[in-house]
């Protein structure tokens, strides 16, 4: 497991603050929230992403029959707190076959999301939100709406939520399927669940 600060874009090295600079930067993006090493799927790893945490922490609650909380990502660094949060669930796909599901909520303009969902840009794009929606989740007893988004190797949905974007990407492609689900999302800051874990997923630092 990697242990040194990446850029959350394009997962190249990044350079720490200096005495020119309090930001991280990327030599292709400019100043970046370096996404830090993954963080494992397990209680320890929860709080350390809780306390850190100025974005909401989503998961679905319940989970899907089978599915299993595999780790925690963020980025942001000891002075701005975690302006982008990941958390990886793996199960079983509606359509048969393992899957993994990355929710992400972050700020906008970071780009961890789209990174995952194998975009170019840090947010979903021009056009986005202007048709009827493809997919909804719950958060507090109220529909979300979320648009697909043309990925090639993903299957990605993106929206709004409390201010903040809301990502979902799962893989493979078929997996989408479980958007059509009725996934109620809660917010791991403000829940104290007893959440199941299983062997950590290796896409939360690809």
């Amino acid at each position: 497991m990697r242990a040194a600060p990446i850029c959350p874009r394009c997962r190249g090295p990044v350079a720490p603050p200096n005495i020119w600079s309090s930001a991280w930067t990327c030599s292709t993006h400019g100043e970046v929230c370096p996404l830090r090493p993954p963080r494992r799927p397990c209680r320890e790893g929860l709080e350390a992403t809780r306390a850190e945490a100025r974005v909401p922490v989503w998961t679905p609650w319940p989970p899907p029959l089978g599915w299993l909380v595999t780790g925690f990502a963020d980025a942001g660094d000891e002075r701005s707190g975690s302006r982008a949060v990941a958390v990886a669930l793996s199960g079983p796909s509606p359509v048969g076959g393992p899957a993994d599901l990355i929710l992400v909520a972050e700020e906008p303009g970071i780009g961890l999301g789209a990174s995952y969902a194998g975009l170019p840009g840090p947010d979903p794009g021009h056009g986005f939100g202007t048709s009827a929606p493809d997919a909804k989740v719950d958060i507090g007893g109220h529909p979300l709406p979320l648009w697909a988004l043309p990925t090639a190797e993903t299957a990605a949905f993106a929206g709004e939520a409390l201010g903040h974007w809301l990502w979902a990407v799962l893989w493979p492609v078929s997996a989408g399927a479980l958007m059509l689900e009725d996934l109620r999302l809660r917010d791991l800051r403000e829940a104290d669940l007893d959440l199941p874990y299983g062997a950590a997923c290796p896409r939360l630092g690809a």
